[in-house]
């Protein structure tokens, strides 16, 4: 049974976002230098574009650059980078075709350990160390998916009971509190930075 996700705050997203593990995968890559709900939002608004009801890495790897970037830069925008963004997204998908068929659960599915999956995760194009272990947390609190010491190898991320992250939102109060966190994070920042 897929999770019911609350990432995008749009219904037909977020069921996207529960049953495609590429759509998720796409979410986590597109959270960046925009707001949660848009980045997670992106994946639909993809689908919807290419005329269908989940996304396809092999389609994607080969649909034409310039037609893609196009897609993602129609209004609205699905990024607020669309071109370098169309980009990623392919380069993503390509990767996900060379190395796992196109099957972006086989990333996670036959890890034995949180460590392989956190590795697994940060050779992804455009997962860096911290995107990759708050998609390893997002993957163990929220899909199942957790391989011995899954919550050691997400660090900070992986904590029962944190609101740090993307992992821990499962509804519009825990939507308050991560941002909380974030702002309060930023906060600290500012003043060590001002100092």
């Amino acid at each position: 049974m897929s999770p019911t996700m609350h990432l995008a705050q749009q219904p037909e997203a977020d069921d996207l976002l529960g049953r495609s593990p590429l759509a998720a995968i796409v979410g986590m890559l597109l959270d960046q230098q925009v707001p949660m709900e848009w980045a997670f939002t992106g994946p639909y608004t993809i689908a919807q574009r290419m005329g269908t009801d989940d996304l396809d890495a092999a389609q994607i790897a080969a649909y034409d650059p310039d037609a893609f970037a196009e897609l993602l830069r129609q209004k609205p925008a699905v990024h607020r980078y669309p071109g370098s963004m169309a980009k990623r997204v392919q380069q993503l998908c390509q990767y996900l075709v060379d190395h796992y068929d196109g099957d972006a659960s086989a990333v996670w599915r036959d890890v034995e350990t949180g460590e392989e999956l956190l590795e697994r995760l940060k050779a992804l194009p455009g997962f860096g160390e911290q995107k990759a272990k708050i998609f390893l947390a997002l993957l163990g609190k929220q899909f199942g998916v957790r391989p011995t010491g899954w919550r050691e190898a997400a660090g900070g991320y992986g904590e029962d009971g944190a609101h740090r992250s993307v992992a821990d939102i499962t509804g519009p109060e825990s939507l308050a509190e991560v941002r909380a966190y974030k702002q309060q994070k930023r906060s600290a920042a500012k003043a060590a930075k001002d100092s």
